[in-house]
């Protein structure tokens, strides 16, 4: 069986259909990984998921993470519960990839839609490996050659700005800052991608601060160019995996006072960002 695979955007993102992700073999699983590191996201509608039938499916995939300061689900703690209106507003609309400032992040984020506003909430992805293919051969060769630090605690959202005791509460339980390279390499496709983001990244490791502020804002400058996105329109009962290697998103908040509620898994990566 081969999957029905319809793009959705030039450059990244796609509609599988025919499937029930709660049932699938070996096989469709394989091919579904395949897709993914080609299409970086794909999205499979109506699918019908308890929350015990995401994280089975999801730790077919590999190890779970388990967040230590979002919400989790009541039943299964390796779930993160993002739900959000007017009251609480949250903090998902900053470019971001997911867990960037643990030794191991994530490789995969899979995200099922419970409750969806009529209008609003859409998610927009990068590709970054079409924004490193984009940079010029001399800032390519520049940025390899460097690292970026990366820190939950950097709290740029103004959303998630902390008061020190907030910030102190924090570092108790987070982990400490770390160092990836601000251009890695995706494991299996073997592409370079960009590895820094406006949500963890603070500033690039052993240049000066005038060097870092100047090289990191024209990264993120360039991974908001229109080209190397693509928006998704929601519905209830959706399904999104996307490649957390080589694509940052965010969470659009233009939907208040309506509510918005999704749960997400979280699949590590077998070893650190190179």
């Amino acid at each position: 069986m081969s999957l029905n695979v319809e793009r959705v955007n030039p450059l990244l993102g796609a509609r599988v259909s025919g499937i029930d992700l709660a049932s699938v073999n070996d096989a469709t699983l394989a091919q579904i990984e395949a897709a993914l590191v080609a299409h970086k996201v794909l999205f499979f509608e109506d699918q019908h998921w308890s929350a015990a039938q995401q994280k089975a499916f999801a730790e077919r995939l590999g190890e779970l993470h388990v967040h230590p300061v979002f919400e989790a689900d009541p039943a299964v703690r390796e779930l993160v519960v993002f739900a959000y209106d007017d009251k609480n507003k949250g903090a998902n609309d900053t470019w971001h990839a997911d867990v960037t400032f643990a030794e191991r992040p994530l490789k995969l984020g899979i995200l099922y839609a419970e409750e969806i506003p009529e209008v609003g909430g859409d998610t927009l992805w990068i590709d970054t490996e079409a924004a490193y293919r984009a940079l010029s051969a001399p800032l390519q060769d520049v940025f390899d050659k460097l690292s970026a630090i990366h820190d939950f605690c950097n709290a740029r959202s103004p959303d998630t700005a902390l008061d020190i005791e907030g910030l102190e509460r924090l570092r108790r339980v987070m982990p400490r800052p770390t160092q990836h390279p601000v251009i890695r390499t995706h494991p299996v496709s073997g592409n370079k991608s960009i590895y820094v983001n406006r949500a963890f990244t603070t500033h690039i490791a052993g240049v000066s601060r005038l060097e870092s502020e100047h090289l990191l804002a024209l990264l993120l400058q360039h991974l908001q160019i229109p080209e190397f996105q693509m928006r998704w329109r929601w519905k209830k009962n959706t399904v999104a995996i996307w490649d957390n290697r080589s694509t940052q998103h965010l969470a659009v908040a233009d939907y208040f006072p309506a509510r918005r509620r999704v749960r997400r898994a979280a699949v590590l990566e077998e070893a650190r960002p190179v």
